[in-house]
């Protein structure tokens, strides 16, 4: 009997123990989701998780979308160290030493590149790789358009020469002021009539005026060097001026002739022989004549038969193209003292014609570069 009583006491301990080997193993074999939703009693010991990581593609198919608790996932455990999912990430759990991962199906996870080591961010904010001009805030004088369309910052002054009321003062148009080249002239003159007593003064001053509606109507910018018939003036050099302080894209004196022998008739178009700015001003003066002159023609007028070259005629004597720093060229529309040239420099229509020739050319010229 004493021999055997050890053996009954190690029954009664094996008897003991055995329902506790039975609950720590239904503990390791508890669900780790659950332990995630529901916090564990604290009799029970947390199992540690590994560090959470994002599976490049899981959140963009439309299995994943609902949310991370609606997929069933089979992870091992095997790193005691934890992180925290950013709100981006879907907070799984990997194993260190595993390549896939159970999401309803299995899912190849790709090594790691520069790409996908860092947290998933929102779409970048896409830019506009069209050019946008940028804006123009100092655009130059002159802007082209097509002859037959609006144009715009365009400067032209407009001189109807002389003035109605000169020959009733001849103490202010005598008076000497510079001319140009360090020349003095006369400050005004009274200028010509026709033999019916029509004065130049208010042809030049009606025909500047339909030509200013004319270049108006196409959005042009136009300055008169003077407002009325009925003054005296201004003088050569401050007309001069007027084109010159407005940059002037192109500067337009109109006159008639007086020429004695009735035979001389038809227009020329002038510009200084000397140039006063130089010679890629003269060149552009110059272009300016040649296209008022094709304006004319192809209006039906007809260039002077005696006076200058074809309609052209450079000068070295006339004092508003000599302190000219623009494009500049004087008009001598016509013969006054012509029959041929009378009629219709008194007329209505005639001025019209005139005013519409000169328009052409003044825009030929302000389209192709002026």
């Amino acid at each position: 009997m004493r021999a055997r009583k050890p053996v009954v006491s190690l029954l009664a301990v094996a008897v003991a123990v055995l329902p506790l080997l039975v609950g720590c193993g239904a503990a390791s074999t508890a669900d780790p989701t659950s332990a995630t939703a529901t916090p564990a009693p604290s009799s029970v010991v947390a199992v540690p998780t590994g560090p959470t990581v994002t599976v490049p593609g899981l959140d963009e198919t439309a299995a994943g979308t609902s949310s991370a608790s609606s997929a069933t996932r089979s992870t091992t455990v095997s790193s005691p160290a934890k992180t925290t999912a950013t709100s981006s990430e879907r907070a799984t759990t990997v194993p260190p030493k595993s390549s896939t991962v159970d999401v309803t199906t299995t899912v190849t996870v790709p090594p790691p590149t520069p790409s996908t080591s860092k947290a998933a961010e929102p779409p970048a904010t896409q830019h506009s790789t069209t050019s946008q001009p940028p804006s123009t805030t100092k655009a130059p004088v002159s802007t082209k358009q097509n002859s037959g369309g609006t144009m715009t910052r365009k400067v032209v002054v407009i001189d109807p020469g002389h003035n109605g009321q000169n020959n009733a003062h001849p103490e202010i148009i005598t008076q000497q002021v510079p001319a140009g080249f360090g020349e003095m002239k006369d400050c005004n003159t009274t200028g010509t009539e026709t033999r019916d007593g029509y004065t130049e003064s208010l042809f030049n001053w009606k025909t500047a005026l339909l030509l200013k509606e004319k270049l108006e109507a196409k959005g042009i910018t136009v300055i008169m060097t003077r407002d009325s018939n009925d003054g005296v003036g201004p003088c050569v050099n401050e007309r001069a001026a007027v084109g010159n302080d407005n940059n002037a894209d192109a500067v337009v004196s109109i006159h008639g002739d007086g020429d004695l022998h009735e035979s001389v008739h038809g227009f020329y178009v002038m510009t200084a022989e000397r140039a006063p700015a130089g010679a890629a001003m003269a060149a552009e003066s110059h272009r300016l004549a040649t296209d008022i002159r094709d304006g004319l023609v192809g209006d039906g007028s007809t260039p002077s038969n005696s006076l200058g070259d074809n309609g052209l005629w450079q000068r070295s004597d006339l004092s508003g193209l000599n302190l000219s720093m623009r494009p500049t060229v004087m008009l001598e529309m016509g013969n006054m003292k012509s029959a041929t040239d009378a009629g219709p420099m008194t007329s209505a229509a005639g001025q019209d014609k005139y005013a519409a020739g000169i328009a052409a050319g003044v825009v030929a010229f302000l389209v192709n570069g002026g």
